[in-house]
């Protein structure tokens, strides 16, 4: 009876397996073929729109500048990221209907001067309240636009609000208008670093570090609670510099004294629109009705108002009478080793690109435009080595945008010449490296990590367990070589002995004006000022100046980058470092990643 009912039993339950099994089998299936039917879907709206924009991006007007009408005002609204190249993909996205986020810093530049020589325009109106520019590209456009008045033209600026970059532009108006109840950001510069040390201690996860350098301060608040003396020294210096070109220039236009500025500045005289006009930062104080009523009596009737599109594109300025061209090359964002994007300098990307300039028989001499805080050592080697090669067999100059630190002038070295600009920041010639390391808090949480290896160093580094005197040891080494080889590019690209060099390294940074002094780059200026250089080198009058590298948007770039509600570009963004703590601790930060980068984020207010 016994046998009978596990017997029976063990049927039931096999039964019972079975349809269990097929439930779950058949329920599977189904929830695949589902998935599989919504991904289908998905990837076939995805596939309609991008036809979609392809088909709207082939019927787009052309690149060419409109015929405007007479009375027409040009209006700037600067209020979206600036690059300076805006990445292809956002004429994908514009293809597709959504608004553009973000202006290149070459259409804005272009559109002021075309607009400059066109008769039907006769001024502009600059409404850009919250600019999204680095210092130096903001300055670009306020010199375009002192150019623009000197053809006779007015140019007005409003707003509700200003920020401090904002208003650093627009102080190069004829007139200033502010909202009746608007305000002023106008304080100085500040920048502040946060100090994790404390934390660290607190719950255990903690970078471990190496550095090279007393300057070197990108990894200082991992190993302290509150900013060394010699980083305290190189801000204040830096910020004291910017200042100076800020407030000159801006007193000029203002026709107002310097001292008067930095009183304004400590008295917070922006905070109220009166305060602010009886301080001389602006003209009048207008609702925006009101103000466009002053353009009207400025133009003599109705203004025609125009965007930065009916400028059209620089391409637009290409002249098929001329032969020769002289190529920029752009390298924006951080350096990694990988193979690189308009927005990351990776060594694909960027080789392929200036290999492509240098086999144009037509491009007569190259000018790399940096914007970057550098990173990775080792692609910063690798570009170097290929330009170092490059500039003998064209003139190859450099133009440094906001930024050209660490990496950023690693790379910049092998040129004839290098141009920064007075609000340039860069210098930061160190190096350092930095580990994750969460063996305080997996200790906490009661979890412990055990090795087996055939040889002592074999483990190389464990993020589960403090650095061994061998890896150090060896890590230092590393650096050491790194920092070395860094200084000697350095001393052969300047023509500075090495003690020289190391007066003006160990990771201090400096503004585009204090390297002209130090030597550490040729000239002041912008990219049009090294453009010109470069084409004297090159012993050519005329020409044509054309952009690198020409990237077509694949389908992952597209997902990653293109789409706004897709978007994956915060992962992106992050230092590898990041990276390896968030996304794989245990195998990706075995590997030592040595770093030329900027010693700080420099988050300037």
């Amino acid at each position: 009876m016994l046998f009978h009912l596990g017997f029976y039993t063990k049927i039931t339950n096999t039964i019972f397996g079975v349809y269990c099994f097929a439930v779950c089998f058949f329920k599977n299936i189904l929830a695949a073929i589902l998935g599989n039917l919504i991904a289908f879907g998905f990837l076939f709206v995805l596939l309609l729109m991008g036809i979609a924009g392809l088909a709207t991006l082939s019927s787009m007007p052309s690149e060419d500048k409109q015929a405007l009408e007479a009375n027409s005002v040009l209006r700037l609204q600067l209020n979206k990221k600036i690059y300076d190249r805006v990445p292809a993909v956002e004429q994908f996205n514009v293809g597709l209907g959504f608004e553009s986020e973000s202006l290149g810093l070459d259409q804005i530049l272009h559109s002021i001067q075309t607009a400059a020589e066109d008769t039907n325009i006769e001024g502009i109106s600059l409404e850009s309240q919250f600019i999204q520019a680095g210092w130096s590209q903001t300055r670009s456009i306020r010199r375009a636009l002192q150019a623009f008045k000197e053809k006779g033209k007015f140019v007005y600026a409003y707003g509700d609000f200003f920020t401090q970059k904002s208003y650093y532009l627009a102080s190069v108006a004829d007139s200033v208008f502010l909202n009746p109840v608007g305000q002023i950001e106008f304080k100085g510069l500040s920048s502040e670093i946060l100090y994790y040390k404390d934390f660290q201690d607190e719950y255990g996860v903690r970078m471990e570090v190496i550095r090279l350098g007393k300057y070197k301060s990108a990894v200082e608040p991992y190993l302290d609670n509150k900013m060394s003396a010699e980083n305290r020294l190189q801000i204040k210096s830096l910020l004291d510099d910017l200042w100076a070109v800020l407030a000159q220039e801006m007193a000029d236009s203002r026709a107002l004294s310097r001292e008067a500025l930095d009183i304004a500045a400590n008295a917070l005289a922006g905070n109220t629109p009166e305060r602010a006009q009886e301080s001389g930062l602006i003209d009048a104080v207008r609702y925006e009705n009101a103000y466009f009523k002053e353009i009207e009596k400025q133009v003599g009737e109705e203004a025609n108002y125009v965007s930065l599109s009916a400028m059209g594109s620089p391409k637009s300025a290409y002249d098929n009478e001329i032969k020769d061209r002289i190529a920029v090359l752009y390298a924006q964002g951080t350096i990694l080793y990988s193979e690189g994007s308009e927005t990351v300098i990776g060594k694909t990307v960027f080789i392929e690109a200036l290999e492509e300039a240098l086999e144009n028989p037509r491009v007569k001499a190259i000018v790399v435009r940096i914007n970057s805080p550098g990173g990775d050592a080792l692609t910063s080697e690798i570009i170097w080595e290929r330009l170092e090669a490059a500039q003998e067999k064209k003139p190859l100059y450099v133009s440094m945008g906001d930024v050209a630190a660490s990496g950023g002038y690693y790379i910049s070295l092998p040129a004839e010449k290098i141009i920064a600009d007075p609000l340039s920041i860069t210098g930061s010639i160190g190096v350092w490296a930095t580990l994750p390391n969460v063996k305080q808090f997996t200790d906490d949480i009661g979890i412990n990590a055990e090795q087996v290896s055939t040889h002592k160093n074999a483990m190389g580094y464990s993020p589960f367990e403090k650095p061994s005197q061998g890896f150090r040891n060896a890590a230092e080494e590393s650096i050491a070589k790194v920092y070395s080889t860094f200084k000697e590019r350095v001393s052969a690209g300047r023509s500075m002995d090495i003690n020289q060099v190391e007066v003006v390294a160990q990771g201090r940074v400096w503004s585009g004006t204090q390297a002209f002094q130090k030597g550490l780059v040729d000239g002041l200026g912008d990219l049009h000022t090294a453009i010109a250089m470069a084409a004297n080198a090159a012993e050519v009058e005329r020409y044509n100046v054309v952009s690198y590298p020409n990237i077509t948007p694949d389908l992952e770039t597209i997902l990653s980058e293109g789409f706004p509600l897709l978007k994956l570009q915060w992962q992106n963004s992050l230092s590898p470092f990041w990276k390896q703590l968030l996304f794989n601790p245990s195998k990706s930060t075995r590997f030592l990643s040595i770093q030329t980068q900027l010693p700080f984020d420099i988050n300037i207010y």
